[in-house]
């Protein structure tokens, strides 16, 4: 995580969107009254909002995390896919 001041960051905006965009990094905004904001990419927002609407229902939470645990046990089935 990138911590900048409220001048710099006003100054470097478009470089701070920019790597913000490229590397999946936050840039927390920081400001004299303790009004501190974080810039993150509309893509990273989208992905964490997605996962705690998923993750808000238990049925949902439980068959994630069932998922995630085959996945690291190796128990996966492939597919193939006509195009």
């Amino acid at each position: 995580m990138i911590i900048k001041n409220y001048s710099y960051a006003r100054q470097n905006l478009k470089a701070l969107m920019t790597k913000v965009n490229d590397d999946s990094d936050l840039v927390t905004v920081t400001s004299t009254d303790d009004k501190n904001v974080v810039i993150m990419s509309e893509s990273d927002y989208n992905s964490m909002m997605e996962t705690l609407y998923l993750q808000q229902n238990p049925n949902n939470a439980e068959h994630l995390a069932q998922s995630i645990a085959d996945l690291e046990r190796g128990k996966t089935i492939t597919k193939d896919i006509d195009v």
